[in-house]
């Protein structure tokens, strides 16, 4: 169910269900929060969220707390009324992008961590009877192997942790 703000004449915002006045600040707040937001005109009842939701990013961009490129804004405009669809298209794509990007990661995790033979990973032991290796130049490469391959592991899990969280935070903004 959506949380009901009513908007009045004097663009005073109302919060139904907590009986008190609210600012775009604190909607914006419950929208992060994972609330579902309706505005609607307090004596007509039309849906304003949609021009509310905009002030709110208009409010951001104005206060730099985010940063619409140019171009981004330029098409918008030269799009008109077909804006809606062009910025669904163009969110669905990078959506899929980074879904598929994560994918990809996954995998390419998966591969090396069966190569550094990470049992966790779904690694298959050394065969029976294979001889184990007592060369110490051989030991000493193989062990510096490993530390640059998880150092890469490493690197891969924070990008993989960030591009996770991006994902979620525009799930959430989509929602």
């Amino acid at each position: 169910m959506a949380y009901v703000i009513k908007r009045y004449s004097n663009r005073k915002l109302y919060d139904t269900q907590e009986s008190r006045y609210v600012t775009l600040e604190e909607i914006e707040e419950m929208i992060r929060a994972g609330r579902e937001i309706t505005v609607v005109d307090a004596a007509s009842g039309e849906d304003l969220t949609s021009v509310t939701l905009t002030q709110i990013i208009l409010e951001n961009e104005r206060t730099r707390r985010a940063s619409l490129p140019a171009a981004f804004l330029h098409q918008l405009i030269k799009h008109g009324e077909s804006w809606q669809d062009f910025v669904q298209k163009s969110m669905r794509s990078s959506l899929e992008g980074m879904v598929s990007s994560q994918r990809d990661m996954e995998r390419i995790f998966r591969d090396w961590s069966m190569r550094a033979g990470w049992g966790a990973m779904g690694a298959t032991p050394p065969a029976a009877g294979t001889a184990p290796k007592h060369d110490a130049t051989a030991a000493a490469a193989g062990n510096e192997d490993a530390d640059k391959l998880r150092e890469e592991v490493s690197a891969l899990r924070d990008r993989l942790r960030s591009l996770e969280e991006r994902l979620q935070k525009r799930k959430a903004e989509s929602k």
